[in-house]
């Protein structure tokens, strides 16, 4: 059974991996400069990725924001949170966890059932270093294209296996490839479950440099001055710019956000391994 799961989840990355079919606009500006502490940054303006020419990590955790609904999760100027979709894929996930903890910072994992179940240990991982979780649908599913009752199933489906993995209710819940509609997130809101959008879209899906999903995100923020960062936990560049990106974000005075439910308990982690 456990191989069946192994070989679904490694079936399922390349689907992931395509989040966005939108082919990427070709930047003028791709290389990195080391940033001017002398000017107002412009918006285009790209990122350095040397984050040790910044000293310590400390200062870069902000509040921790509870929510009962997404018309609570109001953030101010220079806040954001991160939010990473499509895993828990092994070494990428915990490479972000790694770098995540250097900074002292929380984000929110949206996770897909499948990969969840496949990877249950990964997932205790997220909530064992003081994460968020939430769901993602079970097998990444285009909702827009499925029956009400089919898409509340994958949701509902999906939903189960990121609770069994990681002994935690996922409160959260994000659309794959942002494919919602009005029933369905009236009926998702109705059970208590808060929908993630998103603000700013670091689109780390395409096949670009990590330097370009850095100075894409952070143009991003610098024109909305505030957000939620979708990222995806499966790609290499997302754990490879992430360093950069988090001292980036310091530099520039933004603190991250650490999400939580209002009903969330303590994490229960599962007992038994592989249970």
């Amino acid at each position: 059974m456990r191989c069946r799961l192994l070989l679904a989840a490694l079936a399922a990355l390349p689907l992931l991996a395509g989040c966005n079919t939108t082919k990427p606009r070709p930047s003028a500006q791709t290389a990195f400069a080391a940033a001017e502490t002398t000017k107002k940054l412009d918006a285009d303006d790209p990122v350095p990725m040397s984050p040790a020419r910044w000293a310590g990590h400390a200062g870069l955790a902000g509040r921790t924001l509870a929510v009962a609904s997404l018309a609570d999760l109001k953030l101010k100027h220079k806040e954001v949170v991160l939010t990473f979709d499509d895993g828990p894929v092994p070494g990428r996930t915990e490479a972000i966890l790694d770098t995540l903890d250097s900074y002292g910072v929380k984000a929110t994992f949206l996770m897909v059932g499948q990969m969840a179940d496949a990877y249950p240990a990964i997932a205790r991982k997220v909530v064992a270093r003081g994460h968020t979780v939430g769901s993602h649908t079970y097998r990444h599913a285009n909702l827009r294209y499925l029956a009400f009752k089919a898409a509340m199933a994958e949701i509902r489906k999906g939903e189960k296996a990121v609770a069994r993995a990681t002994a935690r209710q996922p409160d959260f819940f994000r659309f794959p490839y942002l494919a919602d509609t009005s029933a369905l997130r009236s009926a998702v809101a109705r059970r208590g479950t808060i929908i993630m959008d998103m603000d700013v879209d670091s689109k780390d899906y395409f096949k670009v440099t990590p330097a370009s999903v850095a100075s894409r995100t952070m143009q991003g923020l610098r024109k909305r001055g505030r957000g939620i960062i979708l990222m995806h936990d499966i790609h290499k560049r997302t754990a490879t710019v992430l360093p950069s990106l988090l001292a980036q974000l310091k530099a520039e005075g933004y603190s991250v956000v650490t999400l939580r439910h209002t009903g969330d308990a303590e994490p229960q982690l599962l007992a038994m391994a592989g249970q």
